[in-house]
């Protein structure tokens, strides 16, 4: 039986494998055996980059060492994806520095990225605080929004769409309603399709909520949940990098097939709120 680290590996081969082809984050993820979703969070936790700044990154690495090797500019610029000259340029100096043409002068300094390779990693110094728990399906009423797939643009536009929340009042109806369990402040991720995923700020409820507002549902799963406190958002992303590289290697389980959550249990300080992180699991078969 495979762990979660070989086949995070061997998607990063299939993609090494097509860095002159298309690449789908797709068939990627099915590699990892886990959701588009959940792999592109997962490689952003880990890795400290998005998928497609990766890829970049090693395309335009892999157009220097063609180019040192003759290649002409343009053929390298179509088999790496660019659909013009001009755009392969700007990518190709925003990277290395010089343009492509210039990359071919003795003794030019360039910069080379490296195919990356998933490692266990061993801490241990510390403990982790989790708990798991299977839940029914919930009802939830709150606010969503779409965005991109990849964490970076999620990254901005999540905290963007809280501060839009707050200033339309839209947070402080959704706080009236809090009561019902899961109780809190609830922040629920859900891959949507291919290319978005949908956040949402709600609040569980039995019933609908006011107008302006929309009723979701959770699925019934099992959580991994992972309590917090501290400055947000930076306190909340290092939990999550933490789960996904240290806990989730080693606890024999794999993403579920549901949203991920943050809970939120403190209103209004964002300095030192206490949250959880709940994360769906399922035993690895």
């Amino acid at each position: 039986m495979k762990g979660w680290i070989d086949r995070l590996n061997e998607a990063v081969a299939y993609i090494e494998a097509h860095l002159d082809d298309d690449i789908s984050y797709e068939k990627a993820a099915t590699i990892a055996g886990c959701s588009t979703y959940h792999f592109l969070r997962m490689f952003a936790y880990i890795a400290d980059v998005p998928l497609s700044e990766y890829i970049r990154r090693r395309q335009l690495t892999k157009a220097a060492f063609d180019l040192r090797a003759g290649d002409k500019v343009l053929d390298v610029a179509l088999r790496y994806g660019y659909g013009s000259p001009t755009a392969f340029n700007r990518a190709f100096r925003n990277l290395h520095g010089v343009t492509p043409s210039a990359s071919r002068r003795e003794g030019m300094a360039l910069k080379a990225y490296f195919p990356i390779t998933f490692v266990m990693s061993i801490q241990g110094a510390y403990g982790m605080e989790y708990r798991i728990e299977t839940k029914p399906s919930f009802s939830v009423v709150g606010i969503s929004f779409a965005t991109g797939k990849e964490s970076k643009e999620s990254f901005s536009s999540i905290p963007k769409f809280w501060d839009k929340a707050t200033r339309d009042g839209s947070l402080e109806r959704i706080c009236a309603l809090i009561g019902k369990e899961p109780k809190g402040l609830l922040g629920i991720c859900s891959g949507t399709d291919a290319d978005h995923i949908e956040y949402a700020i709600a609040a569980a409820s039995e019933g609908p909520g006011p107008a302006g507002l929309r009723t979701m549902s959770v699925p019934s799963a099992t959580w991994a949940i992972f309590p917090g406190r501290g400055r947000m958002p930076d306190t909340i992303h290092a939990l999550y990098r933490q789960v996904m590289s240290e806990w989730l290697p080693s606890s024999g389980y794999e993403f579920g097939d549901a949203p991920d959550i943050e809970r939120y249990l403190s209103n209004g300080n964002s300095l030192n709120q206490e949250f959880e992180i709940w994360i769906p699991i399922v035993k690895k078969s």
